[in-house]
């Protein structure tokens, strides 16, 4: 019986890319994003006296949500991922909208594309950070689900919340060139990768990706001189 291959996404190929930085946070997503949490949870301590004045769930919630952010940093994945399944359904506050977030990304890691998918989008998706990796994972997710059109738009939101970061809006660009290459809009990805070059002329040495590479590839199988 013939071996069966494993199935490969163009995301997978773009994380190869990566410098080894970016490796990094590919093999420790699930700490990263914990720290990422735990970073929005000190925003919402400090605002949580005002919202708990107006909202009586408030210190229930941000209770409930503690107790999934321990168990996740214990390695208690799926007790966490209940949990936190458990605020986002109960409550309407700031840790409800976490925990969308944070139910989403065990999802994801667990291969529940359209589950995480779906929480992502009950996500509010705020400031420059959190926001657009947000919709990155969501682009990532319909990239697995092969519903590419709803993941460029999730990229393009990540791009706009980006709020034009050297350092992030790049990324989110580059996961748009790779899908249009799986629709082989060569063009498209062309002019992503020359926008690149153009206006970040510092990222392909920062984060080690032969920019012009991608860019020369793309324009030959374009048909583009």
């Amino acid at each position: 019986m013939a071996k069966k291959e494993t199935t490969r996404t163009s995301i997978d190929e773009l994380n190869e890319s990566l410098s080894s930085f970016e490796q990094k946070v590919e093999n420790n997503k699930k700490y990263i994003y914990w720290i990422t949490g735990a970073i929005v949870a000190v925003a919402l301590i400090v605002l949580g006296y005002v919202y708990g004045i107006h909202n009586p769930n408030m210190e229930k919630a941000k209770a409930e949500i503690a107790k999934a952010d321990l168990d996740l940093s214990l390695g208690k994945d799926s007790v966490a991922l209940q949990e936190y399944l458990a605020v986002a359904n109960n409550y309407s506050n700031n840790p409800a909208n976490r925990a969308n977030l944070n139910a989403a990304i065990i999802l994801y890691q667990k291969g529940k594309y359209q589950e995480a998918a779906d929480n992502i989008k009950n996500f509010d998706a705020e400031g420059t950070i959190v926001g657009p990796a947000s919709q990155s994972l969501l682009g990532d997710c319909y990239v697995n689900l092969k519903k590419y059109d709803e993941a460029l738009s999730a990229f393009d939101k990540a791009i706009s919340l980006s709020k034009d970061n050297a350092l992030y809006t790049p990324l989110f660009m580059i996961k748009k060139a790779v899908v249009y290459r799986e629709q082989k809009n060569f063009k498209a990805e062309a002019e992503i990768y020359q926008t690149i070059k153009d206006n970040y002329p510092e990222f392909s040495a920062s984060y080690r990706i032969d920019v012009e590479k991608y860019l020369v590839r793309a324009k030959a199988e374009a048909g583009i001189e």
